[in-house]
């Protein structure tokens, strides 16, 4: 493929991405949540009772962030923090009643969004769409980050041929 095509490629990745959190992110709003609220709700509601740590780990993103969120979603009153009893430095974040009351609107948006996202597609491209997603994602998550690796990518193949 090209650097144009790639890069064209690319650029579509990044709106489509971005497309679908917009769109997740509106119908989050009208319950109440804000972008990335939702993630901590579902993992709790698949495990509750995690630490902040446990919930940054779960999720990818840095400690800090993950208190802040968890402050304003325990402000908003769906979440609750309840002090270790094993370790009393320790906290551990449950879902509040309202919070696991408020689940299956998440899931329910979640759900159409992923339907709008998907409409037009079959079963057999959503497939091969998520094949090619996962390749990608391991791509630029996985250990072959190397110079070499990156080198390899940027020849042509033509040019590889000849090496």
């Amino acid at each position: 493929m090209a650097k144009a095509d790639r890069s064209a490629t690319m650029s579509r990745l990044q709106s489509a991405a971005r497309a679908s959190r917009t769109a997740l992110a509106a119908r989050l709003l009208t319950h109440g949540f804000y972008a990335g609220q939702d993630q901590i709700m579902l993992a709790l509601s698949a495990e509750d009772g995690q630490t902040p740590g446990q919930l940054a780990t779960r999720l990818g993103v840095r400690p800090p962030t993950i208190t802040k969120t968890i402050n304003r979603l325990q402000a908003q009153g769906f979440l609750d923090k309840r002090t270790s009893e094993a370790d009393a430095r320790q906290a551990h974040i449950f879902l509040s009643d309202s919070g696991r009351e408020t689940i299956r609107a998440i899931e329910k948006s979640v759900r159409k969004t992923e339907k709008l996202a998907f409409r037009g597609l079959d079963k057999k491209d959503q497939k091969m769409l998520a094949k090619l997603l996962s390749r990608i994602e391991a791509n630029l998550c996985g250990p072959a980050t190397t110079v070499e690796a990156e080198d390899e990518i940027e020849a042509e193949p033509h040019e590889q041929m000849q090496q």
